[in-house]
């Protein structure tokens, strides 16, 4: 008799830990959706990055580096902008690459600051939670993130949890 191994299970879809499968919620230019996070890009660069690098659990005084890790001349390529950007996009899984990165940070680096303060922003926001009006009782719509779907619960009453309500 030939045993076979079920190695994956009917019904379920294994992602790889490696796999990205999230999008950036704003593009690079996208200034004008947060204009408060623009004017500080813009204004004061140095307090945009210190709020990210500490949003991201690093020091704040890290952003810092890339201007004297050059000597008397910035580097061609910001290190630690790099890093950081990498950081983030592995941390939430957003598709890219280390050289789609390193464009972004060599190229447009105020762009790209304003871009991972949006990021941290809207995947730091409040979950939404949508109870659908013309839904039959004890259906309940979730959106986890705006770039994410909209799922739908059923949800079951605890019998016995509450005490009946007088009427």
């Amino acid at each position: 008799m030939a045993m076979s191994v079920v190695t994956t299970q009917p019904g379920t879809a294994l992602l790889a830990p490696g796999v990205k499968t999230e999008m950036w919620t704003s593009g690079t230019c996208d200034c004008c959706e947060d204009m408060s996070t623009c004017c500080l890009g813009l204004w004061c660069p140095c307090c945009l990055r210190t709020q990210v690098s500490s949003g991201l659990g690093e020091s704040h005084c890290l952003p810092l580096l890339d201007w004297i890790s050059g000597g008397p001349y910035p580097p061609l390529i910001p290190p630690i902008s790099l890093a950081l950007r990498s950081t983030l996009r592995e941390r939430y899984r957003i598709q890219g690459s280390i050289a789609d990165d390193c464009c972004m940070v060599t190229c447009c680096s105020s762009c790209s600051w304003c871009q991972m303060a949006r990021e941290l922003k809207a995947r730091r926001s409040p979950t939404h939670i949508n109870i659908t009006p013309t839904a039959p009782p004890g259906i309940v719509q979730v959106t986890l993130h705006p770039s994410q779907p909209t799922y739908t619960l059923q949800a079951t009453p605890m019998a016995g949890l509450y005490p009946p309500m007088a009427t």
